[in-house]
């Protein structure tokens, strides 16, 4: 799932990508108003975080053209202020939600599941399972049957993919850009290497093989 981020703070908005990063999601930030309703309006995204404070474009005003738009996506409110009135015109202006600074990441985070969930009608976005096998997205555990998997971050992070995905194939120019973040490189084997020591985590020990290669086009997990 695919988060904009806009703060212009850039040790806040480093705290908010490495964390969502690491909970599967891939993130766009940018530091102004104007560069976030650019985005907004050219590309999708399950969700939006933003900070009220914003050069060139202030956040009530960026979700006031995201909404005048057509663009009905999830909207999270981050901001230092803390009043009443503050919240209340926040969320009259079209926001979903309103977290105060200081926050806890393990909060923004629930609260951007939440979000989703209600967005999308999602039964419980903080848990994705295909046959036995399990990832809780809140404490990044890895189950299969009974056993617990350790997974490397990156390893961790391609799983969560291919499940978001989960019965579609995807392409490894895909996978280099939603896991990795970069461009496709077609001399690298970084995605073939890393699919490998997953399949070895996740299926070697079972009879039931998840990750599958479709030749000349990329991988799938499936049942």
């Amino acid at each position: 799932m695919r988060i904009l981020l806009v703060e212009d703070d850039i040790k806040i908005a480093s705290f908010i990508t490495k964390g969502l990063k690491e909970a599967g999601f891939v993130v766009d930030h940018v530091a102004d108003g104007e560069a976030g309703l650019d985005l907004a309006s050219s590309e999708s995204y399950d969700a939006a975080i933003i900070d009220i404070m914003l050069p060139k474009l202030d956040g009530l005003s960026l979700i006031d053209q995201i909404r005048s738009g057509g663009n009905k996506m999830p909207v999270l409110i981050l901001s230092a202020k803390q009043s009443v009135e503050d919240r209340v015109k926040g969320l009259q202006t079209g926001s979903d939600d309103y977290l105060t600074k200081p926050f806890a990441f393990s909060e923004l985070l629930a609260r951007i599941h939440a979000l989703i969930r209600r967005g999308s009608n999602l039964s419980d976005t903080s848990l994705l399972e295909i046959a036995d096998l399990k990832v809780n997205l809140l404490t990044h555990e890895v189950t299969r049957g009974n056993e617990k998997i350790d997974l490397q971050p990156r390893e961790y992070v391609l799983l969560v993919y291919l499940l978001r995905n989960k019965g579609k194939i995807v392409s490894k120019t895909m996978i280099m850009e939603n896991v990795w973040d970069y461009n496709f490189d077609p001399q690298t084997n970084v995605v073939e290497a890393r699919v490998c020591r997953l399949r070895d985590k996740i299926d070697r020990a079972f009879d039931k093989k998840l990750i599958h290669t479709i030749r000349g086009v990329g991988y799938a997990i499936k049942e």
